[in-house]
């Protein structure tokens, strides 16, 4: 039950990633690097749903539902990079690539293995933070809800 939990988060999370950066690039906004930052909020929101339906399952391990929302920021990650490959790829590949990076801070050389690695590592960072942080919410309302 909670490994469906967790990829159906995780796959909110890819869709919600892609759609918002499909609309970005869409509207011309895609070089604009603090519209950006707005994909963490898409991120903490499939993380939390997965912490708040562990929750409600009755659910309470303050590690296992730490893990739980890593794994589906994980996960939607993992997606949403994938998902970014096959995007630059059809854009027109390392031009675009070229276009994307120079709005953004990873220097000169740049390949798509890189740029996409850099992203990942960031993405997987980002869960992890965002996890434990909803986890210090979602701890305090499991106590409250005890007392």
């Amino acid at each position: 039950m909670k490994n469906n939990v967790e990829l159906k988060n995780g796959i909110v999370i890819f869709l919600g990633i892609g759609i918002f950066f499909l609309l970005m690039d869409f509207l011309g906004l895609a070089d604009k690097n603090y519209l950006r930052i707005l994909n963490a909020f898409i991120v903490l929101y499939g993380i939390n749903e997965t912490i708040k339906t562990n929750s409600k399952a009755g659910k309470t391990d303050y590690l296992e539902n730490l893990v739980s929302g890593f794994k589906t920021g994980v996960i939607g990650v993992f997606l949403g990079i994938v998902g970014l490959i096959v995007f630059i790829y059809i854009k027109g590949g390392e031009s675009y690539l070229d276009r994307l990076s120079n709005t953004f801070f990873f220097g000169e050389d740049n390949n798509i293995i890189k740029y996409c690695s850099i992203l990942f590592f960031e993405g997987i960072a980002s869960s992890l933070i965002g996890s434990f942080t909803l986890m210090q919410y979602w701890k305090d309302v499991e106590l409250k809800a005890k007392v």
